[in-house]
């Protein structure tokens, strides 16, 4: 049986690892790739949206990604226990008009006994900043390891 480590009960490790992982796989905004870290009956709550299944969050992050151009994402382990993590987050984006935006939020994540995601929950808040305001500028894609934390940045 193919297994996603790490692998549950989690540690503080073993958490932060996880969370890394996940951000450096949104932030290359491949919903192919994304997909394959979730349970095939995985079930989310994003905002207003309830997808199940792998193929309706493909759709989900399809659209959302078509939507919330130039993505930077950055992840921050909140607490874990046993299979589940908790996650505090921020991403900046534009919109085809030009509006910067960063979206803060909160996501809880179960795990099954093979590492692979089963249920995420997200709380998320939009907030429309100034392109000076931005504060994550790296090139797209992976986040460079000595970029500052969320709490280094004070968000």
């Amino acid at each position: 049986m193919e297994t996603k480590p790490p692998l549950p009960p989690f540690t503080a490790e073993t958490a932060a690892q996880k969370v890394r992982m996940a951000e450096d796989a949104w932030n290359t905004r491949d919903p192919d790739r994304v997909v394959q870290v979730y349970t095939e009956d995985t079930r989310w709550r994003n905002r207003a949206e309830f997808p199940v299944g792998r193929e309706q969050v493909r759709g989900f992050l399809q659209r959302k990604w078509a939507r919330e151009l130039d993505y930077r994402l950055i992840k921050e382990l909140w607490a874990f226990t046993g299979n589940r993590i908790a996650v505090r987050f921020a991403y900046e984006w534009h919109d085809d008009s030009g509006q910067w935006f960063r979206s803060y939020g909160n996501e809880n994540w179960e795990f099954n006994e093979q590492g692979f995601m089963q249920r995420r929950f997200a709380s998320i808040n939009d907030l429309p900043i100034a392109a000076p305001d931005r504060k994550f500028h790296w090139p797209l894609g992976r986040r460079p390891d000595d970029h500052p934390s969320l709490g280094d940045l004070g968000l």
